[in-house]
């Protein structure tokens, strides 16, 4: 399966912390404290489920969240995650494969389009744009590189990055596709812009409009 990050489901929050510092986490955990009370928040792509915890800290219940993962492994580590008295459903999935006839207030994707080839990234943006509700946030976090204004380190650690998991969980891209067209197209405007690690990570909250 493609894009599933079992083999290295229970080391990947170490690998990511001893390659990046703390530049991955805080790209997260700087969105969050936008996230309105009780509402409804859609996590695409959530990892081993860490993010849920730094959630409740900042709103310790009446959220209801859905929680998607290919990774069976990292879905099995997010269960077992202190929610407070939030709601949490967990989701055996593939984000593309996603469907509801719900809609949400937040959409969380922490460093889940750089797993795509171009076409998949057009099926998974429509996916969850039309789950999030008007005035909704979209809180994305990925690497950033450009060949007009990225450094050769950048380019190079991209490189290896996408060789290193391309190996071990399959990733069906070697090439990062930046997706700030996509939301502009779709009329979303930026509301906080961060950049990270040199600006080789950027977060962005986007509010669709």
């Amino acid at each position: 399966m493609q894009n599933n990050y079992d083999p290295i489901a229970r080391y990947y929050d170490v690998l990511s912390r001893l390659v990046y510092f703390r530049a991955q986490l805080r790209a997260q955990t700087d969105q969050l404290h936008l996230i309105p009370a009780n509402s409804k928040i859609l996590i695409a792509g959530g990892g081993t489920g860490w993010i849920l915890e730094e959630i409740s800290k900042i709103r310790p219940e009446g959220l209801e969240i859905t929680y998607i993962e290919i990774s069976e492994k990292m879905l099995q580590l997010s269960g077992k995650r202190d929610v407070k008295a939030n709601h949490v459903t967990y989701i055996h999935a593939a984000a593309e494969d996603f469907k509801t006839s719900e809609s949400y207030d937040v959409i969380i994707t922490a460093f889940l389009f750089d797993n795509f080839s171009k076409d998949k990234i057009s099926i998974v943006f429509d996916i969850l744009n039309n789950t999030l509700r008007e005035k909704g946030l979209w809180l994305f976090s990925d690497f950033y590189y450009t060949a007009s204004e990225g450094k050769l380190w950048q380019k190079l650690m991209l490189k290896a990055m996408y060789f290193f998991f391309r190996c071990i969980s399959k990733v069906e891209t070697n090439t990062l596709i930046n997706t700030e067209a996509m939301f502009q197209q779709h009329h979303y405007h930026q509301m906080q812009v961060k950049k990270y690690y040199s600006g080789f990570i950027k977060s962005i909250v986007y509010q669709k409009s």
